[in-house]
């Protein structure tokens, strides 16, 4: 009866792993997706507006 308990632990852990992968993988698709929303345009203003705060303004 023992065994029964260990195997129920371990498949437990399996569980939490696969949930914990499945979710970090859905936070790297969301941030791709929104990523590849911003069009050349706004990439290009974007960076242009960091490069005009200067070094220190930003945390």
């Amino acid at each position: 009866m023992r065994w029964w308990k260990t195997l129920g632990i371990w498949k437990a852990l399996g569980i939490a792993g696969f949930l914990g992968v499945a979710a970090t993988g859905a936070v790297i698709v969301r941030s791709e997706r929104r990523r590849r929303s911003y069009t050349p345009e706004e990439v290009r203003q974007r960076l242009h507006e960091r490069l005009d705060e200067g070094p220190g303004e930003r945390p």
